[in-house]
């Protein structure tokens, strides 16, 4: 097949692809919602010019369409046409009838899944130069077809002098997806906390696809359709007004859609409440007895009515701040019933107490009491005591206070069946405290209050404090250059050593701890990877410990290893405690290895990483005179190891000369070499 030059007149397929993706999006779907959409194609090979036009090349599932094309001959020499076939997608069903030559109906002469065929004569269709003649035929869009895929048409044709068959010539059909349309139903007397069932209906979907809710533009959960209604149970978690939303997913042939939003207005759930009620369980006749009721949880307003059984007892009275009501009333002997009924407030329900017994006796005769304390002398604080009070009249009723001076020990302990009462407090500030214990006296007994009783309370012992020993290594080294290794103790010991190893073998002697901090310089002799260690000694009130171990990984320089060099930079003076920077400056610029500073044959800190070719340290100089500060580089893969040449002093004085001892000037190290009293 030769073709030619083709053009295509496609106007208004971008102008529907816009339509349609909005349409999905609002629900509108594509069926009627944009106007249809024609599309031509026009191609010349063997001396004619053939143009292809489809009356809606996006149509949606049931439309029509229409497909013509154009045969005009380019040459002298006439062509008859002897047969034309139409091919169509599988999915399109040709209209009976409808078959056209030059706007006349014709008979199909054969008809496939994919074709339909019309013939004429040997002499029927003769085409001379600029001759053309019109083949027509009108198909059905079936629901079968697969959407917003282009589907491909062509015409192959047979003809006395030229035949052809164009494969896939078009234009391409693409069927739109179906139209959906998506309501959720209205949802009223919505509590905080309570599940409220979203329902949303769609038009146009299936079972089992996929319906997603939101609130705002937060999703709040997803349901399956099912005979086309998809629900969500939805609990919401804030009083207001939500602007809920249903959006319907679409599947391969129906197109997506939301609903409109609905307001659901959510306030404030309803409130269950419990009513207690307390008071004592005797009285005596006449004399006044408090009750109280507490409400929970704590509403905001509202009223207890108290009761004797049926009868109220006074007024209503207001529920405090803090839920609670009481009563002051006197009651005549017997038993009573008393109740407490909390009236309900805004979305606080009414809850009623159980019953409070209360058993009134007759006045009798007041009679004396006596009242001993027995407890410790001595104690530690922190220890739990046990003072014990005894009641003279050795029978159960009544409360004792106990005090320490003037304070209150706790709440007041309810004497038991022998007339006893036991406090057990703790005393956690050393000095000495005189215990009394005040009877409230019970029934016809009276009140009394005991001996003083002094405890002197004492610290215990210290105890040894457990240390923790944390290890900083390099993560490579090479061998024959030195490199820093440190530990941190805390807390902070008062003397002790610190003992660092490589597996089981001792580096060097053990290094006094300074201010919790113990280093050293080590060159490592061997290749591979060494695990060290670091262990505390211990010290007076300081256990031992011992470090994680942490892994080095040592190489040997190469023959091709570059050579390196290091300066350091640092203020010529510093106050005694004020942090000053020290920086060590790399050549060439590395991002790898480490620096170790020292403060003559002293390591300061642990190794610092070296970053855009520098290294610093902020550190805090602890003792006066001037400190000759030097520093190391570890190297790294395809670079050595290098030592400052120079010291760089630093003078620390007791207070400031008057300049700025991290601004006010600084001095720089000679470059380094591979040498220094470490070794090469």
């Amino acid at each position: 097949m030769s073709v030619g030059s083709a053009r295509r007149a496609v106007a208004g397929l971008s102008v529907f692809a816009v339509a349609a993706g909005f349409a999905a999006v609002t629900g509108l779907g594509v069926a009627g919602a944009a106007p249809e959409t024609p599309g031509s194609l026009t191609w010349n090979a063997n001396n004619y010019e053939y143009t292809r036009t489809i009356s809606n090349v996006t149509p949606s599932e049931g439309e029509t369409i229409t497909v013509k094309t154009v045969f005009k001959r380019k040459n002298i020499v006439v062509d008859y046409l002897y047969a034309i076939k139409d091919v169509h997608p599988t999915c399109l069903t040709y209209v009976e009838g409808s078959a056209k030559v030059n706007g006349s109906t014709r008979s199909v002469e054969s008809k496939g899944a994919d074709f339909v065929r019309v013939k004429g004569s040997l002499t029927e269709w003769p085409l001379y130069n600029n001759d053309s003649k019109t083949f027509e035929f009108k198909y059905t869009v079936g629901a079968d077809c697969a959407r917003e895929v282009p589907l491909d048409t062509s015409v192959h044709y047979n003809a006395s002098v030229t035949s052809s068959d164009f494969q896939n010539k078009g234009p391409a059909v693409t069927v739109s997806k179906n139209i959906s349309a998506t309501t959720l139903s209205p949802a009223s007397g919505v509590k905080l906390g309570q599940p409220v069932p979203l329902s949303a209906t769609v038009t146009g979907g299936a079972d089992g696809d996929s319906v997603e809710f939101f609130d705002g533009a937060t999703k709040i959960g997803a349901g399956a359709l099912a005979n086309g209604v998809a629900t969500l149970a939805w609990t919401p978690a804030d009083v207001r007004t939500h602007s809920v939303t249903a959006k319907y997913l679409g599947n391969a042939k129906v197109a997506t859609s939301t609903s409109s939003a609905v307001d659901v207005v959510v306030s404030e759930a309803d409130k269950s409440t419990a009513t207690a009620i307390t008071g004592p369980a005797s009285a005596v006749a006449g004399e006044s007895v408090t009750v109280e009721a507490t409400v929970s949880p704590t509403p905001a307003g509202g009223t207890v009515q108290f009761k004797d059984g049926a009868t109220d007892l006074g007024g209503a009275v207001a529920v405090d701040a803090n839920g609670k009501a009481s009563l002051a009333n006197s009651y005549a002997e017997g038993a009573h019933s008393i109740v407490a009924v909390y009236s309900g407030s805004g979305v606080y329900q009414t809850s009623t107490s159980a019953p409070h017994a209360l058993t009134v006796a007759p006045v009798v005769v007041e009679e004396n009491t006596t009242t001993t304390l027995v407890g410790p002398s001595t104690a530690s604080t922190g220890e739990a005591l046990s003072f014990t009070a005894s009641v003279s009249t050795g029978a159960a009723g009544g409360t004792v206070q106990f005090k320490e001076g003037g304070r209150d020990l706790g709440p007041s302990v309810p004497v038991d069946a022998t007339g006893k009462a036991t406090t057990m407090p703790t005393f956690n500030v050393a000095g000495e405290y005189s215990i009394t214990a005040v009877f409230s006296g019970s029934g016809n007994y009276l009140g009394s209050t005991s001996n003083a009783q002094t405890v002197n309370v004492k610290a215990p012992a210290p105890t040894d404090q457990q240390t923790e020993t944390v290890l900083t290594v390099p993560a490579d080294a090479k061998t024959g250059t030195a490199v820093g290794l440190s530990v941190a103790v805390t807390p902070s010991p008062v003397g002790g050593t610190v003992q660092f190893k490589d597996g089981s073998g001792n580096l060097g002697s053990a290094v006094p701890v300074v201010d919790g901090k113990a280093s050293i310089m080590h060159e490592f002799a061997s290749v591979g990877t060494h695990d060290i260690t670091a262990v505390y000694s211990g010290a007076a009130g300081f256990l031992t410990s011992t470090s994680a171990a942490q892994t080095v990984s040592v190489t040997a320089p190469a023959a091709e290893d570059q050579e390196t060099s290091i300066t350091v930079s640092a203020p010529t003076s510093a106050v005694k405690g004020a942090k000053v920077d020290l920086v060590a400056a790399v050549v060439p610029t590395l991002s790898a290895g480490t620096v170790q500073f020292m403060d003559g044959t002293t390591p300061i800190g642990g190794p610092v990483a070296v970053v855009n070719g520098k290294a610093t340290l902020s550190h805090t100089f602890t003792e006066l005179g001037d400190r000759r500060i030097t520093a190391v580089f570890s190297g790294t893969d395809g670079y050595l190891g290098s030592e400052t040449q120079a010291a760089v002093t630093v003078k620390v004085t007791a207070e400031s000369d008057g300049g700025d001892p991290g601004n006010g000037g600084s001095s720089t190290g000679s470059l380094g070499s591979l040498e220094n009293i470490f070794g090469s």
